[in-house]
């Protein structure tokens, strides 16, 4: 517990950070959030903006290590798997490759719908009562399938969501798509429609936000990479940066994939690999989807903006590679076309890639470092930061407050990685 009024120092700028920093805020702490280059620049900038409950199965399903293995010999698959004998690496994926039973998917997908359950209902209220300018739509989320054999197998997830975890889809049948959204291409096998999911433009977000809490006295640091901690007997005493020490009564850790490189400097093992996406945003088509869209066949996502249009896709485990090639902006483009009559448009538009922050359990670090008294984690949200990031930043604040959080702390424990 640290005392209301302290100042607490959050490493990461992006939107975990950014939400650590708004509920602290609220709850009486003195909060600066420091960030290596701009505040919500990475990951939380150039994603597909869906804020979906229903993503509730973690990547670890039955499924994805033949996906991995195929991805070994094939650079262009959306899920690529670059192959490496880095032994951290290699352990990553074993760990990972454990955790791909029914059980084990079905556990993790438990603390996972709680805490998406609870960011929906922290940003319904947020987003009123902050009244961010972030192109919130309570529009539900596409999943557009072009095979039979696709919205059999589809079906069959809606069926396990819905006994699982109570989340169902409406079916949408081939004929009925063109009039529900009439961007798409005739000929479809179907869609499900998930009402309950969102979407928002993920960069206004993050501005409209920090922009608030800068009015109220939260300082941003940008530029500021972090090089080192000093300990003191439990605790951290500063934390060394490119601009110098910075000193806190507490700290938080939410340096998202780059928390792996990082979580020594809390005395946290945390085995989290960059998960790489890539997205291209363009002007908006003459025929724009209504609705946002994922075409699951061929692991690509569609966002329609007020101003702009969005497609995003792509699991790259590459390590810190900061390219953007060409042939995946074209792959982009062309996973589209089958589904949508205007899939892309001419004119200025912008690429961009991000590292997710993945762990080997699809579950995100957020609690206490082990063995230091003000020092805490809040990282490894995989391809759900934006979705979980609410409830992330109150379960933070409670837990420094000295309080017990909302949702059950339990499988979110940082210190689960050292016991596997």
């Amino acid at each position: 517990m640290i005392p209301h009024g302290k100042h607490i120092l959050i490493l990461g700028g992006g939107v975990i950070g950014v939400a650590c920093a708004h509920y602290l805020h609220q709850a009486g702490y003195q909060v600066t959030v420091i960030d290596q280059h701009t505040i919500a620049g990475a990951c939380s900038h150039g994603n597909c903006g869906y804020v979906c409950p229903s993503h509730v199965l973690p990547l670890t399903e039955p499924a994805a290590i033949g996906i991995a293995l195929r991805s070994l010999f094939n650079p262009n698959a959306p899920f690529y798997v670059k192959p490496t004998l880095d032994p951290e690496t290699l352990k990553w994926f074993w760990q990972f490759a454990k955790r791909c039973r029914h059980k084990s998917m079905i556990a993790s997908g438990r603390p996972l719908k709680a805490i998406l359950d609870a960011s929906m209902a922290a940003y319904h209220q947020l987003v009123k009562e902050e009244g961010l300018k972030c192109e919130w739509r309570d529009s539900g989320l596409l999943y557009v399938l072009r095979s039979q054999r696709a919205m059999a197998d589809f079906a069959a997830t809606d069926q396990l969501l819905t006994r699982e975890f109570n989340v169902s889809a409406r079916r949408i049948e081939g004929p009925e798509l063109c009039s529900l959204d009439p961007s798409l291409k005739p000929g479809l096998a179907g869609a499900f429609l998930y009402e309950t999911d969102t979407m928002l433009r993920p960069e206004r977000l993050c501005r409209e936000w920090r922009e608030r809490l800068m009015c109220r006295g939260v300082r941003f640091v940008e530029s500021c990479e972090v090089l080192s901690a000093e300990k003191e007997a439990d605790g951290i005493e500063c934390v060394i940066t490119s601009k110098g020490p910075m000193t806190a009564d507490g700290y938080v850790l939410a340096t998202g994939a780059r928390s792996g490189q990082l979580g020594h400097l809390f005395g946290c093992y945390l085995p989290i690999q960059p998960g790489k996406g890539y997205s291209v945003t363009m002007p908006r088509p003459a025929i724009c989807p209504s609705y946002p869209m994922l075409f699951p066949e061929h692991r690509v996502g569609v966002t329609p903006f007020q101003e702009g249009y969005r497609l995003g896709s792509m699991m790259e485990f590459v390590g810190f590679d900061e390219q953007i090639p060409s042939s995946r902006v074209k792959q982009l483009k062309r996973s589209a076309e089958p589904y949508l009559k205007q899939p892309h448009t001419d004119g200025q538009s912008e690429t961009w890639y991000g590292w997710r922050p993945m762990t080997w359990d699809s579950l995100p670090a957020i609690g206490p470092a082990s063995g230091l008294r003000n020092a805490y984690v809040a990282t490894g949200h995989n391809m759900l930061g934006l979705s979980m990031a609410p409830a992330t930043g109150k379960m933070i604040a409670a837990m420094i407050a000295g309080k017990g959080p909302e949702l059950d702390p339990s499988p979110f424990d940082p210190a689960r990685f050292a016991r596997a």
